[in-house]
């Protein structure tokens, strides 16, 4: 934690990233984790994908996200349409949340 007497809340910093990735194609109806390697990405990182920097593919949906090992972002392409579609390649914008310490487990 600062040693200032602002009060802040447990988030150290908050950024935004821009990776160039291409993704694989996502089956019909289904949901598919696919990784990406983003140098400088913790595991103890908050990752939300706020999308692609130009024309997505119609039926694919970004799920969730994460890193689960260093250096590696973790996209969960969903794909709601009836046949296999490919997320579009290029620049995600990626915010990317550290907190000061471990997140706690209650909102008090």
């Amino acid at each position: 934690m600062s040693s200032t007497t602002i009060t802040r809340g447990n988030s150290h910093e908050t950024f935004y990233i821009t990776p160039s990735i291409t993704p694989v194609a996502v089956a019909a109806n289904i949901s598919a984790a696919q990784t990406f390697s983003v140098a400088g990405l913790q595991t103890t990182d908050i990752v939300l994908v706020q999308g692609y920097n130009g024309t997505q593919t119609a039926g694919i949906v970004i799920a969730e996200a994460d890193c689960l090992t260093a250096g590696v972002l973790s996209i969960q392409f969903a794909n709601v349409t009836t046949a296999s579609a490919t997320p579009s390649s290029g620049a995600y914008t990626v915010q990317i949340t550290r907190l000061e310490g471990p997140a706690p487990s209650t909102a008090v």
